[in-house]
């Protein structure tokens, strides 16, 4: 797009862009599935795209699960610099919807963390998670540029895209027993919480993970994203602030109970 004049215009960093572009691709992180991953041929011939699945660590930080079967795999052990583009789907042009490419060096992980969280996003993936060829993989985030439809385009520097852990490490380690005492006993809060303040269709609910920001839900393969009322301080402020986000989902009324004319 050129401005007035001939002039090439260029994205708005995400601090001065006029729509909240960080929420924006923090979202498009945390809950898009599966995405494009580019890496560079080892010949250096040209850029090489594939499909890969997502996840996210409590930062943010994408989370891949590769073999050393595929190509792009191969590429990144010759030159571990990639891009992934996140892309939200839906009705109509393609292009009218968000979608997000972040760029950075995949660094492998032997991370126990790392391991969990991508399991819980993606079960199935269990079956073959610890065949020898596969191995995990964390994306440290360089930048990020988002285009949020017409005319919304920004970029975005890693800490922009990440989430702030200082002085919060202990909330790892809190995560996994209070995602599974959720979805244990509080399965229906956490269905509160989808479909009353993400506004999802009814479904199997269940939390996939937590952090500083929000919470992660899937039902199936459709996911949601539900951030807290403000940011967690530690983790004795999760169990308020589940308390409170399950008392304004009740408030909310049902939309499917509202009777059509």
């Amino acid at each position: 797009m050129a401005e007035a004049g001939g002039k090439q215009a260029a994205p708005l960093p995400a601090a001065e862009a006029p729509f909240d572009a960080i929420g924006l691709a923090k979202e498009l992180l945390r809950t898009i599935r599966s995405g494009a991953l580019a890496t560079l041929e080892r010949d250096g011939a040209a850029p090489f795209a594939s499909l890969v699945t997502v996840a996210t660590d409590l930062d943010g930080t994408p989370l891949l699960l590769l073999s050393r079967l595929s190509a792009h795999t191969l590429n990144l052990e010759a030159d571990p610099r990639c891009s992934i583009l996140l892309a939200r789907g839906g009705k109509g042009d393609p292009l009218a919807h968000p979608r997000l490419t972040v760029t950075g060096i995949a660094e492998r992980s032997d991370e126990a963390r790392v391991r969990a969280r991508f399991l819980a996003r993606h079960p199935k993936a269990a079956l073959y998670a610890d065949f020898p060829d596969f191995a995990f993989f964390r994306l440290a985030v360089r930048a990020g540029h988002l285009n949020g439809g017409f005319a919304r385009a920004a970029t975005l520097t890693g800490p922009e895209l990440l989430t702030d852990l200082s002085g919060l490490e202990a909330l790892a380690e809190s995560e996994a027993g209070a995602v599974a005492h959720m979805n244990e006993d509080h399965a229906d809060a956490v269905a509160l919480y989808a479909t009353r303040l993400a506004g999802e269709e009814p479904g199997p609910w269940r939390l996939t993970g937590f952090d500083p920001e929000g919470l992660d839900l899937m039902a199936g393969e459709r996911t949601a994203r539900v951030a807290f009322p403000e940011r967690l301080a530690d983790p004795a402020s999760l169990r308020p602030a589940l308390v409170a986000m399950a008392a304004k989902a009740r408030a909310v009324p049902d939309s499917r109970a509202i009777p059509r004319s």
